[in-house]
């Protein structure tokens, strides 16, 4: 099936105006279904009251896990709706019964909140976090990941798209590894959920988190865990209510069945209902096809902008992702984001290098812009970030004013990597 990108296109009211969006990565621009489902329950909210509009909406509610898991090739009662990815990852996370010096095996590109999340559980529990190699293109050797499993370890964690590498991790070879050892295996999917199929029986993953408003193309405040249902039986949540167990008795409660257990009462139907949406408009829209022309996208970007007046790509793996990263050494990362946004209407964002990328730290790159292509942009668009940047860069060296560099909060602002 051929991408239509036409629809995609006039589906986006973003794309309707001057802004060059290419911030993908931290939040795509919704299509009009997902803002009419998410604008309409939040109008019905207002006329009706908010527990009668959820009891009316019982059936799009419930949609969302049949969307959910049919993007995933799971089921429905492997699905739970959370606020973000973050909160899908750790719900997933501690819902692990922790003990002194049990090992987790992750990458050297995995996500910055996830390896704080292993830091703190040394400090609480006293595990072990331990950072398998990379390969000569940045993916995590699976040979080495395998050599490193010993009796103490368990569980392996990945980031399936690394959030500023631009490599795509091989998640099937580490999914077998972990089906070989018994172990869980929790796949991060934040940038991978809408932008490339994903199958979690083929990849052999245990759990997956991801967010919403990546390239799902959903509302911000939304994401999903998906947890396998030989595993969820036994993952305790470290949070519940009544949402999530039965009051029995005085003394007593039970857990919920299903993923329902990660759950809270309380939550953001509009979002939820939203979300199931932009799951169903991916799916129709063909995420098979709309993979290769966002890699095709960010292969172009690359190429223009690797080696042109000094700007340098910082992007690894064999399989590469719509996520592109690139330094100047005479422009900050922050000064090229804020002058990108102000002066030509072009989203990208600031983008913190890996305190593991070695190589990057003897580089002295610290921060990274991050252009990151969806299915709905163009290759013009990719030439006016190029022309903007080939300008500033000759603007930086024949000193003419470009940017405000002391407009430090402005550029935080605009987009930090997330």
């Amino acid at each position: 099936m051929d991408i239509d990108f036409e629809t995609l296109r006039r589906d986006t009211p973003g794309c309707k105006g001057n802004i060059i969006h290419l911030n993908n990565a931290g939040a795509s621009l919704m299509p009009q279904p997902v803002l009419s489902a998410l604008s309409g329950h939040v109008e019905l909210e207002s006329r009706i009251g908010g527990y009668e509009a959820a009891a009316a909406s019982e059936d799009a509610i419930s949609g969302f896990y049949d969307a959910i898991a049919a993007l995933l090739n799971g089921h429905r009662d492997e699905v739970a709706f959370l606020d973000s990815a973050t909160r899908a990852w750790h719900a997933a996370f501690h819902a692990m019964e922790w003990h002194p010096a049990d090992v987790i095996l992750t990458a050297r590109s995995e996500y910055n909140a996830n390896m704080v999340s292993f830091l703190h559980a040394r400090k609480r529990y006293g595990i072990e976090f331990r950072l398998v190699p990379d390969t000569v293109d940045g993916t995590i050797d699976t040979e080495a990941l395998r050599a490193m499993i010993c009796p103490k370890t368990r569980l392996i964690c990945l980031s399936h798209m690394p959030t500023n590498d631009g490599l795509v991790n091989p998640v099937e070879e580490v999914g077998k590894i972990a089906r070989e050892h018994g172990l869980p295996f929790l796949l991060d999917a934040c940038q991978s959920a809408g932008q490339m199929p994903l199958d979690v029986e083929a990849i052999g993953c245990t759990m997956v988190s991801a967010t919403g408003r990546k390239y799902l193309r959903g509302p911000r405040g939304t994401g999903f865990l998906w947890a396998h249902a030989d595993w969820i039986e036994k993952l305790e949540p470290y949070a519940l209510d009544i949402r999530s167990a039965s009051w029995c008795s005085a003394s007593s409660y039970k857990i919920a069945d299903g993923a329902q257990r990660f759950e809270l009462w309380e939550n953001n139907i509009a979002g939820q209902i939203a979300l199931g949406e932009a799951a169903r408009y991916a799916m129709a829209a063909d995420i098979g096809a709309m993979w290769p022309r966002i890699q095709e996208l960010a292969r172009a970007l690359r190429e223009k902008i690797d080696g042109r007046e000094g700007f340098s790509v910082h992007d690894q793996g064999t399989i590469r992702s719509g996520i592109v990263t690139f330094s100047h050494p005479r422009l900050s990362a922050a000064e090229i984001v804020a002058h990108l946004h102000s002066r030509h209407t072009i989203n990208t964002s600031l983008s913190a290098s890996q305190l593991t990328r070695a190589d990057l730290a003897a580089r002295g790159v610290s921060h990274m812009v991050r252009a990151s292509v969806h299915a709905y942009n163009t290759t013009s668009e990719l030439d006016a970030l190029v022309e903007a940047l080939v300008a500033m860069a000759r603007q930086k060296d024949t000193g003419l004013p470009h940017a405000n560099k002391n407009n430090k909060a402005s550029n935080t602002s605009i987009g930090v990597e997330q």
